[in-house]
């Protein structure tokens, strides 16, 4: 494993705690929409306020969960798995008036600690994964310098977050359950990207194949990607002569089987 992302790796302990609480820290807009939504099922007016603390919005969100799995007509069924994949696309829904408001910069931060990936910015060595600490001032101030999308939970619907990023240069997509091959393939065809991109690093994506592998050839200044434990890619030697070929510069480590 290359050590250049060492630093900003997580046990297991600190992964589930970290993103819980920042899927959860800073989300009353999505607690919000919840409850509007289950009030509006179950023909019942629910009211929250804004200043809840962590502890109180934990609480809110299992009253919450419990108050969705007992509706009698569910849009998803009571199963977890459906449930967190239906909540998850909530964190992943683009606010087009945010990104006008705050910036792409700023809204796409959100986005991702919200998922429970990290964002390192322009000029920092300290990563940010909390949602609730995100720093404040000039919106043109903090621009998004590296990205450690590590056992999130994000998936193509939030991409266009990415749309306004000029300076992005890394990128580590780890254990990312939603990722596929139309989310690398989204990626590559973004001008900002395609100039900006330098390093990445894609590891235990089982939806991966090939295809978008090969798709990010686009990056045309890429100089280092990571390929490791991605079953759903076959032909690596296929991969191997496309990036020689579009990009001879590039330093390609595959630990593939």
């Amino acid at each position: 494993m290359d050590t250049r992302w060492r630093h900003c790796r997580r046990t297991p302990t600190e992964d589930r705690t970290s993103i819980t609480m920042s899927r959860l820290g800073g989300t009353i807009e999505t607690i919000q929409f919840c409850l509007s939504f289950a009030a509006k099922e179950t023909k019942k007016q629910t009211a929250v306020t804004c200043s809840v603390t962590i502890e109180e919005q934990m609480m809110l969100f299992g009253k919450i969960s419990q108050q969705l799995c007992g509706l009698k007509k569910l849009p998803w069924s009571c199963d977890s798995r459906h449930f967190w994949g239906w909540l998850n696309a909530v964190f992943n829904k683009v606010d087009h008036d945010r990104i006008r408001d705050v910036g792409p910069d700023r809204a796409a931060s959100e986005w991702l600690l919200r998922c429970g990936a990290m964002v390192r910015y322009h000029g920092q060595e300290r990563w940010q994964k909390d949602y609730n600490h995100l720093p404040t001032g000039p919106l043109d101030r903090y621009k998004i310098q590296a990205i450690d999308a590590t056992e999130s939970c994000i998936m193509s619907i939030g991409f266009d977050h990415m749309e306004g990023l000029q300076f992005v240069e890394k990128i580590r997509l780890c254990k990312c359950h939603y990722i596929e091959d139309g989310c690398l393939e989204r990626l590559s065809q973004l001008e900002n990207l395609q100039k900006s991109m330098l390093e990445m690093e894609i590891i235990s994506c089982g939806n991966i194949t090939d295809k978008g592998i090969i798709a990010l050839h686009h990056f045309r200044n890429l100089k280092y990607l990571f390929l490791s434990d991605l079953p759903g890619v076959k032909e690596k030697e296929k991969i191997v002569q496309a990036f020689k070929t579009s990009l001879p510069s590039l330093e390609l480590k595959l630990d593939l089987k």
